[in-house]
């Protein structure tokens, strides 16, 4: 076994490979960028070399100083985690030939799975389910008919050329294979000069569930059931779960050995995922092999019980696998959330900067640990008080529950949301608990098409509907009743004059527009204890106990002898005096207020916010790479006035309306906060 390995990564992944190479006794080595100096995975490791600038071609994609760092410290082995240069065949090769291990397949199998044309054609030989389709260019509409009925309906037609919807149809008889045919060569030929077409079987409501594969250096490949990704946005998953809740126990046990068979035809050493399309009847087909280990890998570690880190490490090593395919189990159900640094409410659009605060729930399982199953577990490479660089992608953390069966997961998840706290950067947890309350997603039927549907005007506060409102505005009465219980037993106060702790109040849920809703409430202590009050909301009365010390964010507690978890903050929003409460990804502000407080805030006027349409503002923190217009030019709405990079991605800016640009306020390289003025229009 290895007494030292490198991980040529950051981030969680890197933190995730350092808690099991400490378990198995191995010393480890981290790299950093100047942005990471102070980042987790450098404190955790046992020792760190710098290796370049912030940007990811000046430092985690150096190849030449990874291999140096590990000469320099002596590590005899490689962690590529996933990502950077994970899948590079030419670092993996590289590192074989320093004599390092590289902890993961050999170079030969990552270069036959990385090419798209020759993956398919190595499937094919090992008899893999690949997607059947007609690869040559169709000279005429007859001969497209033709094909299109041996392929079996219903087909895409698509241009060889083509892109942004372009020469696309989907045909499902032969009058539509026809006409398709020839509108798809019509539109190829005027928009990319190509008129190449060629046809492919169209997977209905299609899912994306991969295989987890495991091979060693003696041959032996098994695989370690599946994951259902198909909840994705623009490409991205952003829920993953195993087992699927669509396909049969037939349909797993074809995809595993055709998975194994796909392993073994190109002599696969490591951990592994072969990812397959599966249509609305279960048919399935290969899409492409990651050689690699994938973001998603926990919830397969809690439904077997393994750590494949730890696997990796082994057979690495030369170890041989410890199992055959009939030891491997299958027990409950996991999910995991990614928990990404992104506004939601603002197309999702990167969030960079401090960690205020970071408080993830409590964890009952643990990465690295297969000892402590079935509960709650985070995987993440910041901390409180840490900074989310704007260099990287996105994710914060990783939320993996596992529960007896999926209502029990998803239940354990909506919970485990409702206690993490991240303040000081946006993160997308409002639109996970939306995702998880969404009938059709609790009654597992989805595709990979499901977001786009659901949610394809964006995200609004209005689409996570909460299924007892009235819980909010009682939490917040609760709150503050015990806000004024705390300032009653201040000393000093002027006898006869003291802070006396009224039963009756008004809810007053503040609106941006102004239309504020006032809902009256009573509140008396319930079993004669502090920290707890009856709260009467209309027709309904709210029983609440919780033992929470003022000032912090989450709350627990029980109402109605049920256990809750919520979020609750004074001063938070806009208005200081008010309560911020979150729970089950709704989120209202509400003043607590006496009657009499009440009446006079409904005299108050509505104060509109400013006009800013005549500002263009940073949507995000980021580097301004572009500035489009110069001061005096006439623009026209859909004209591009600014690129701004942020998290691995450019985001250009657009006119929203025609105008006549005044002041630039911004220059490019400048490093832009959020709702920062780039120019004005005059």
């Amino acid at each position: 076994m290895f007494k030292k390995i490198l991980i040529a990564n950051r981030g969680e992944i890197a933190c995730r490979v350092i808690k099991t190479a400490k378990k198995m006794g191995i010393l480890t080595v981290a790299v950093y960028s100047d942005a990471d100096k102070d980042a987790r995975h450098v404190e955790l490791a046992d020792e760190a070399v710098h290796i370049g600038g912030s940007a990811s071609r000046d430092s985690y994609l150096q190849a030449d100083r990874i291999i140096a760092a590990c000469k320099k410290t002596g590590a005899e082995a490689v962690h590529p985690g996933y990502g950077f240069l994970s899948e590079n065949e030419a670092f993996a090769r590289k590192v074989e030939e320093e004599g390092i291990v590289f902890i993961g397949p050999k170079h030969y199998s990552i270069a036959a799975m990385g090419d798209k044309i020759a993956s398919k054609k190595l499937a094919n030989e090992a008899k893999v389910n690949t997607i059947p389709g007609w690869n040559e260019a169709i000279e005429s509409a007859e001969r497209a008919v033709q094909i299109a009925k041996d392929i079996g309906y219903p087909v895409m037609i698509k241009a060889s050329a083509g892109g942004g919807g372009k020469g696309l149809r989907v045909a499902f008889n032969d009058k539509e294979a026809l006409e398709g045919f020839t509108a798809c060569q019509n539109e190829a030929r005027n928009s990319f000069g190509d008129d190449r077409i060629f046809i492919e079987k169209f997977v209905e409501q299609p899912r994306h569930i991969e295989i987890q594969v495991l091979g060693d250096s003696q041959g032996n490949v098994i695989y370690l059931n599946e994951r259902e990704c198909s909840i994705q946005r623009r490409h991205q998953k952003v829920i993953e779960e195993a087992p699927s809740p669509f396909i049969s126990d037939e349909t797993r046990r074809a995809m595993g050995e055709q998975a194994v068979q796909l392993a073994k035809a190109v002599k696969y050493q490591s951990a592994g995922t072969v990812e397959f399309v599966v249509g609305k009847n279960q048919d399935f087909y290969f899409l492409e092999m990651n050689t690699r280990l994938q973001v998603e890998h926990p919830v397969t570690e809690c439904i077997t019980g393994l750590d494949l880190v730890e696997l990796m490490i082994r057979v690495a090593a030369g170890e041989p696998l410890p199992w055959k395919q009939a030891d491997v189990q299958r027990s409950g159900w996991a999910i995991e959330c990614r928990i990404n640094a992104e506004d939601p409410f603002r197309n999702f659009l990167p969030s960079t900067g401090r960690l205020v605060k970071f408080q993830p729930p409590k964890e009952t399982m643990f990465s690295a640990d297969t000892e402590h199953l079935y509960g709650v577990r985070v995987d993440t490479g910041v901390y409180d008080g840490g900074e989310i660089p704007m260099f990287y992608d996105s994710m914060i953390a990783k939320l993996i529950v596992h529960g007896k069966d999926r209502a029990h997961a998803i239940a354990l998840m909506r919970e485990a949301l409702n206690g993490f706290v991240i303040r000081g950067v946006s993160s997308n947890i409002p639109f996970q608990a939306a995702l998880l309350a969404h009938p059709k997603f609790v009654a597992g039927d989805f595709n990979t098409g499901f977001i786009a549907e659901h949610y394809g005007q964006g995200f609004h506060a209005e689409d996570v509907p909460h299924d007892d409102p009235s819980f909010l505005v009682a939490l917040a009465a609760f709150m503050h009743r015990r806000y004024r219980a705390r300032a009653s037993g201040i000393s000093g106060q002027l006898a006869g004059h003291g802070v006396k702790i009224a039963e009756q109040f008004v809810v007053v849920t503040l609106d941006a527009k102004g239309e504020h809703q006032h809902t009256p409430v009573s509140m008396t202590d319930f079993k004669g204890a502090t920290g707890s009050s009856a709260v009467q909301v209309g027709d309904k009365t709210y029983k609440i106990g919780s033992s929470i010390s003022l000032g912090a964010v989450r709350v627990e507690g029980v109402v109605n002898d049920k256990p809750f978890v919520a979020q609750v903050e004074r001063g938070a929003g806009k208005n200081p005096l008010a309560l911020r409460v979150s729970h089950n990804g709704t989120q209202i502000e509400a003043m607590v207020l006496s009657p009499l407080g009440a009446r006079l805030q409904k005299l108050m006027p509505y104060k509109a916010p400013p006009d800013l349409s005549k500002f263009l503002m940073s949507p995000m923190p980021g580097l301004l790479v572009e500035v489009a217009v110069q001061p005096g030019q006439q623009v026209q709405a859909g004209e591009k006035l600014a690129v701004i990079e942020a998290m691995k991605m450019e985001n250009v800016l657009f006119a929203t309306q025609d105008g006549v640009v005044g002041t630039i306020s911004a220059a490019k390289g400048e490093s832009l906060a959020v709702d920062q003025v780039i120019l004005e229009f005059v």
